[in-house]
């Protein structure tokens, strides 16, 4: 099944571990068949790799993207997945780490990464309302 790509003007993503940025228009692009695509906003650099939940997801995106390093990869997800899901009581985002770790046992990478990324979202969601609380803590 064909995969389309609806592309913003100069927007970046990568392509089989090449990175791709599209022209000054807007774009489609039509893979018709398997490759490892993830869009710039999906891409996870080295140096944002700062909290437990990023720690899960940079590496199932490095699998993902790089399949042939996952054996290399997997260890350290195994390590940070364990300690994320040891530190959190909420049952759905348990549920969504054996969902990321099921999917990376079967080696479907992409699907473990949208896994990972609620848990990069729960996380966000956290520290927003934390510090919501922090701000009306100090203005009353």
């Amino acid at each position: 099944m064909p995969l389309k790509l609806s592309l913003k003007p100069g927007e970046k993503f990568v392509l089989n571990g090449a990175v791709v940025q599209n022209g000054d228009r807007r774009g489609v692009l039509i893979l018709q068949n398997k490759a490892s695509v993830l869009r710039e906003k999906d891409i996870m650099q080295l140096e944002d790799v700062n909290t437990p939940a990023r720690r899960v997801y940079f590496p199932v995106m490095m699998m993902y993207l790089d399949e042939a390093s996952a054996p290399k990869v997997y260890d350290e997800f195994a390590r940070r997945l364990t300690e994320f899901m040891s530190a959190t009581r909420n049952p759905q985002v348990q549920a969504d780490c054996v969902a990321a770790s099921r999917h990376v046992m079967s080696r479907e990478y992409y699907k473990a990464l949208m896994a990972a990324r609620k848990l990069v979202d729960y996380e966000e969601n956290l520290a927003n309302v934390a510090s919501g609380v922090q701000d009306r803590g100090g203005a009353g």
